[in-house]
């Protein structure tokens, strides 16, 4: 056990003066940053970044566009909730119109009509009826 100390102590006596003279030139002093670059360069990192969410908004909406569902032959003319889960759809499928109740088990026809109900036009063309409308008339603006 002191022949391990010895060799431990005579090996720190041979390190610490080479330790002791290399410790100033080791913590001199860091070279003088360029603030104006270095908040050029911060800048530059956001708006890249916010860029890219950008695109990858507008992507995900070209994407849904080629792939929404229904179309031409399948339409939901207007939907009602009738409770938390469920809810009452009127949907046209092919010229004929049919009430559909929809909720967590699946979907169930309710009654097919044999007169179709004609849709109401709206008031006024310049009055929206949802969001999506408002949304509409303030992006052609």
């Amino acid at each position: 056990m002191k022949t391990l100390f010895a060799s431990f102590g005579a090996l720190l006596m041979a390190v610490a003066p080479g330790m002791l003279r290399a410790a100033p030139a080791a913590m001199a002093a860091p070279a003088p940053m360029n603030t104006g670059a270095e908040l050029l360069r911060v800048v530059l990192s956001l708006a890249g970044i916010v860029a890219m969410i950008f695109v990858a908004g507008w992507l995900t909406r070209r994407a849904q566009a080629r792939v929404r569902p229904g179309g031409r032959k399948i339409r939901v003319i207007e939907t009602m909730p009738v409770g938390v889960k469920e809810k009452v759809m009127l949907m046209e499928v092919g010229g004929t119109q049919l009430l559909v109740g929809a909720s967590p088990s699946g979907l169930r026809t309710l009654h097919v009509l044999a007169t179709p109900i004609v849709e109401d036009a709206p008031a006024s063309p310049m009055a929206p009826q949802s969001f999506r409308d408002i949304l509409s008339l303030w992006g052609k603006r």
